[in-house]
């Protein structure tokens, strides 16, 4: 079975469907970030509680944008799946160029405006240290499953819900608590909270989700469902 989850995007032309993106990339970033503040204030010092709140709102938001903006844009938000369609040649590449530059600038924003919701400075450089092989290769694992996962959906309703899960999951299954997303990854290196990481372990992660993306393209050519006939 051909996916049809990210691919499929209807009759919408390049600039509404890059508005798509960015503003899926900036709610999304924006609950990321927001959500973490927001549990860390409420979990009087239980990194647990902190982290299961921010799971909570993540997940629901994800499944949330991909429902609403996956018939315009294919709801990327992420610039690992963009270059993955892009590479299994379901989308352009004008398409793929404005849809990672979009989606850089909606998280960026979005950690901005996180920022500003809870009276904190819009721009600040995290603190929070994010570096070291089993980050790293947390990172490699969910950019690799949650390629998997989101091109072997059969529909955008299935995508919103499988790729939402497994961000979920692995929230608490890694390391690194799942950022799967480089643009995500660099928006989160503007805020010195709960969901932050220092500008110096960017590179580092986004490198990880670089090959992460790279494996899942693997898996993909492995275990994708292939039509037989006789």
């Amino acid at each position: 079975m051909k996916s049809v989850a990210l691919r499929s995007i209807g009759p919408a032309d390049v600039r509404r469907a890059a508005a798509a993106e960015f503003l899926g990339a900036l709610l999304l970033t924006a609950a990321v970030i927001g959500s973490g503040i927001m549990g860390e204030r409420l979990a009087d010092g239980n990194a647990a509680i902190a982290l299961l709140a921010n799971t909570f709102a993540t997940v629901a938001v994800l499944a949330t944008l991909i429902a609403a903006l996956g018939p315009i844009s294919g709801a990327h938000f992420n610039p690992v799946v963009t270059l993955t369609a892009l590479w299994r040649r379901e989308l352009p590449a004008g398409r793929s160029i404005a849809y990672v530059c979009v989606q850089v600038l909606g998280c960026c924003v979005g950690a901005l405006l996180a920022n500003a919701m809870f009276e904190l400075p819009a721009i600040q450089a995290s603190t929070h240290v994010r570096t070291g092989v089993a980050q790293w290769l947390s990172e490699i694992v969910a950019t690799a499953g949650l390629v998997f996962v989101a091109f072997t959906a059969p529909s955008m309703s299935a995508a919103a819900w499988r790729v939402a899960a497994w961000i979920g999951a692995a929230y608490w299954f890694t390391a690194s608590t799942s950022f799967a997303n480089p643009a995500v990854t660099l928006g989160r290196s503007l805020t010195d909270s709960f969901a932050g990481i220092r500008p110096v372990d960017v590179p580092g992660f986004v490198t990880a989700q670089l090959a992460g993306g790279l494996a899942g393209v693997a898996l993909l050519q492995m275990f994708a469902v292939r039509r037989v006939t006789s």
